[in-house]
């Protein structure tokens, strides 16, 4: 099973990235799990330097920005 973390504090750009990522899901059809990571210390274990930040697999894909649904789809498959 995928795991796919999102990087933050609880902002509201963190939320929204938590939103797009779960759309991403839908429109693939893939089951994922989403961990909320908000310990800065595991934060900047993953090199980000600006939240919110996407981890896909152990992977920091992205990071500062709200990629679109199909660019995290684009990622999940890749990942997969």
């Amino acid at each position: 099973m995928l795991t796919i973390k999102v990087l933050g504090p609880g902002c509201a750009n963190c939320r929204k990235l938590e939103e797009v990522s779960r759309k991403a899901l839908e429109m693939l059809g893939v089951e994922a799990q989403i961990v909320k990571v908000t310990d800065m210390q595991e934060i900047i274990a993953h090199d980000v330097m600006q939240t919110p930040g996407l981890v896909i697999n152990g992977k920091l894909v992205s990071s500062g920005r709200i990629p679109t649904p199909g660019t995290i789809a684009d990622w999940i498959k890749a990942a997969a």
